[in-house]
């Protein structure tokens, strides 16, 4: 039983005996490291119903507390708020209990956390949307972003306790992939991934580039004819043979989509190296080529209920106006579907396919904020029980020092390239430092690149997602500081103690705590919660930064007592024992984050 759940009702207790008044919520939050205290009362919400000194109300409450709840050995008072002290004995009985849980905090909810499990328990199970990335081109440090994001929120999703699957859709249709797809034509002398040594995203998107340069050279050329830029941008004999192409395609012109279908193989193989490399995975894969015609019956559905709107030209509409939104086209005059109508129907599909889906979670970038607000209101139109439970997991740009990047020009940053440069800073880092004496070749190649991966992961998701963030990468291989590497070193110096602990470690024991000890048990106690709240809103920050306080009051701990020269056997065992749990608790927010950590360091 939790803290929380052990004093909500000593309280509400206390109040109704002292005060002969019933309250329903009771207001905690960690006590403020100046006072003395494990966890404080809030007693300033009680004065709208208890007139008086909130000094004397919590005074009166307190003393209620150490007459009748055997955990609370003490309290104090600071203007409205509650200071309470447990005693050891109830943290050494907690700490005895979950250290044999591996995963201790998993499906676990913490007794105020109502409101995360409330919103969490109507899904029965929850889609987690991400990368969705274009075939004419690699990943770049965006999709870095979105990929580790998607993933990390799917993962906590799943800690908390519920069924979660994996999806992205793939953009695989459209005039920028006949640019590739021409640029190929044009100027690829028969190139293949096989015989060029490239992989295939970045050998597809080498011509996307090519196509770009030959299409501004033409632009200039007809501007210098006396064409106008937009004319010109229009005219531009490479853009109208790519829109040719499309047409083509659309028609299902069998060399056209033999073409497409080689192509988009490479890309679709280039982009399974770098998820791999990266450590993310998909349960199920949607294409645009096949979803781009979903939700034309939707369509018709809506306008015999009378939530579109069909105008004069024979286009249809939905107004949300009236919901502070605008009018939103949902089909064409021609007939032909918009962006809006195919993810309305992809969201339907999507149910039918995994019924068990009650909701989805949107990885997009936050320039689709106002698109996911649509998309979101008309399938609670359309009376979809599921769409409460949709969410748009908005994300803010990553940017370089250098500035930002262009994918039509070449100047992104690559995701595999991004890789190989943090493995070998860490590298360069490691070598620099001198930690790894002894280590083979092998051992120190692999150790690079999870010190590597880990440092980016790290930085990108201990940033609020919302946030628009600069990525630093020697900044983020740190030995120092909130980074990946600090709370990996910590971790594999944990790892050093155990395998020095030459005796037996099993047993339970009761110990008097050490101020530390106990800090550092309180911090162990919250990562249920974490979970919970991380899950709640979606954000991996509140995990990698609970692991960063975690990690800081661990080496508090470890610098303010003997672990392994301890001469009481009893106080001995504890901390080894309290060390382990701290490792085992690293290597499970951690790895919420898709981020490894080594046995050595």
């Amino acid at each position: 039983m939790s803290l929380q759940e052990i004093l909500n009702p000593s309280i509400k207790e206390a109040v109704q005996k002292t005060f002969d008044v019933t309250i329903e919520k009771i207001e905690f939050q960690a006590t403020r490291k100046d006072f003395e205290g494990d966890i404080t009362m809030v007693i300033f919400p009680l004065l709208k119903i208890i007139k008086g000194n909130p000094v004397e109300i919590g005074t009166k409450i307190g003393n209620y507390l150490v007459e009748n709840v055997a955990q609370v050995e003490k309290f104090n008072v600071v203007a409205g708020f509650l200071n309470i002290v447990i005693s050891d004995e109830y943290y050494v009985n907690f700490f005895n209990e979950i250290q044999s849980n591996d995963k201790f905090g998993f499906g676990a909810a913490s007794a105020n956390d109502t409101r995360g499990k409330a919103e969490l328990s109507e899904a029965k199970a929850v889609m987690v949307e991400y990368s969705s990335p274009n075939t004419n081109k690699p990943l770049h440090l965006g999709h870095v972003r979105n990929n580790l994001l998607g993933y990390s929120v799917a993962e906590i999703i799943k800690a908390s306790g519920k069924k979660v699957y994996k999806t992205q859709i793939i953009n695989d249709r459209g005039i920028h992939i006949c640019k590739s797809m021409l640029a190929w034509q044009k100027f690829g002398n028969g190139q293949t991934p096989e015989n060029s040594g490239l992989k295939g995203d970045k050998l597809v998107g080498n011509f996307y580039v090519e196509f770009d340069k030959v299409y501004k050279t033409e632009i200039a050329a007809l501007m210098a004819e006396g064409k106008s830029e937009e004319e010109a941008k229009k005219q531009a004999p490479i853009i109208l043979e790519a829109q040719q192409m499309l047409l083509d395609w659309e028609a299902g012109k069998p060399e056209v989509m033999e073409l497409w279908k080689t192509m988009n193989q490479w890309v679709y193989d280039g982009f399974a190296q770098t998820y791999k490399s990266l450590g993310v995975d998909f349960d199920s894969y949607y294409y645009e080529s096949n979803t781009y015609l979903l939700g034309k019956e939707v369509v018709q559905f809506g306008l015999e209920k009378g939530i579109f709107e069909k105008d004069a030209d024979g286009s249809v509409w939905i107004d949300l106006t009236p919901d502070g939104l605008d009018r939103k086209i949902v089909l064409r005059s021609d007939g032909t579907a918009v962006y809006m109508t195919q993810d309305i129907g992809t969201a339907i599909q999507r149910v039918k396919d995994f019924p068990d889906v009650g909701g989805m979670v949107y990885t997009v970038g936050n320039e689709q904020d106002y698109h996911f607000k649509v998309l979101f209101l008309i399938l609670k139109k359309l009376g979809f029980e599921w769409a409460e439970n949709l969410y748009h997991l908005s994300y803010g740009m990553v940017e370089l020092p250098s500035g930002k990047m262009k994918s039509r020009e070449g100047t992104v940053v690559d995701a595999d390239d991004l890789m190989e440069e943090m493995t070998t800073t860490a590298k360069s880092i490691s070598e620099e430092l001198g930690k790894l004496d002894g280590y083979s070749d092998e051992e120190k190649a692999n150790l690079y690149k999870t010190i590597g991966l880990g440092a980016l992961k790290y930085f990108m998701l201990k940033v609020d997602p919302k946030k628009s963030m600069m990525f630093n990468p020697e900044e983020s291989v740190d030995f120092a500081g909130n980074t990946g590497p600090f709370i990996q070193y910590t971790y594999a110096r944990i790892q050093s103690i155990l395998r020095k602990a030459s005796f037996d470690t099993t047993q339970k024991v009761t110990i008097e705590l050490h101020p530390k000890e106990k800090e550092l048990i309180k911090q162990i106690e919250l990562f249920p919660e974490v979970i919970q709240n991380a899950a709640h809103n979606h954000s991996p920050a509140l995990v990698a930064n609970y692991t960063y306080d975690l990690v800081k009051e661990f080496n508090s701990f470890y610098q303010n007592v003997s672990i392994l020269g301890e001469e009481n056997q009893d106080k001995k065992v504890f901390r080894v024992q309290l060390s382990k749990k701290v490792a085992d608790t690293i290597k499970l927010a951690f790895g919420l984050l898709g981020i490894e950590v080594p046995e050595r360091m």
